[in-house]
């Protein structure tokens, strides 16, 4: 195994999931009676990446996340500003990872198996992340229409990422969905770090992921690698979405 971590995303609350996160952390919402938390720290563990090499990033209910911590072994890092930032700053509170280390990353509203994490590991570019071809099967039972809440995503002939997080006009625009999963080599988040220092700090503090990935597209210095995923996964927004899967 390379030298490789992985951090998983949880500081915010998920308040499109109403009531059910009034006590608990997004990520400890259940799909079939398991935590969506469980879903990720299982598919990591799986992938060969061992507990001591795993880090959640906390924020809203805290000693939520710090007891799943103790549970599975794994490792804590805290985004006290959780309310007022978004979620490049919170992967931003584990940097003493990021710039040492290849490190996989996951949003915490998210399940996947195990293959998914070993694309990610098996890859060797800079900064790769995971999508599913087949998304419009999954967003048609989502959503009335997949296009109000889908986002484009386009691939050149070699699958490095064209564009991404922009509003599609039709479903041409749309090659795939982005899952939420990606891989970092410290050279990728020295990029990200320097390309957040030359931005105003309210602006820093709030770039959310998509939007920074299309920020280094436009840039054309680092090359974003896409992977193509064929397994089980899903996302998880609002509770309607429990249903569906």
């Amino acid at each position: 195994m390379k030298n490789i971590r992985a951090i998983i995303l949880a500081a915010g609350r998920g308040s499109r999931m109403k009531n059910l996160t009034d006590d608990n952390p997004k990520c400890l919402v259940k799909l079939h009676n398991k935590a969506l938390l469980h879903y990720q720290l299982e598919s990591i563990l799986d992938a060969g990446i061992s507990a001591e090499n795993i880090a959640i990033i906390s924020g809203y209910q805290r000693e939520k996340i710090q007891q799943q911590c103790d549970l599975f072994k794994c490792n804590e890092f805290h985004n006290e500003r959780w309310e007022q930032t978004n979620m490049v700053y919170s992967l931003s509170c584990a940097k003493s990872w990021l710039k040492d280390n290849i490190c996989i990353v996951s949003y915490s509203d998210i399940f996947y198996e195990k293959s998914a994490v070993e694309l990610l590991i098996n890859d060797n570019s800079d900064l790769s992340l995971t999508y599913d071809k087949n998304w419009l099967n999954i967003w048609q039972k989502r959503f009335e229409n997949p296009l109000d809440d889908a986002e484009t995503f386009k691939l050149d002939n070699q699958n490095y990422l064209l564009e991404i997080g922009n509003k599609p006009k039709s479903f041409d625009d749309i090659q795939g969905q982005y899952m939420g999963l990606l891989k970092f080599t410290p050279t990728a988040w020295n990029y990200i770090e320097n390309l957040r220092s030359n931005l105003p700090k309210n602006e820093s503090d709030n770039m959310h992921m998509t939007g920074t990935l299309q920020r280094i597209i436009l840039e054309n210095k680092l090359k974003i690698k896409a992977l193509e995923y064929n397994g089980k996964w899903g996302e998880v927004d609002n509770e309607n979405d429990l249903n569906c899967y």
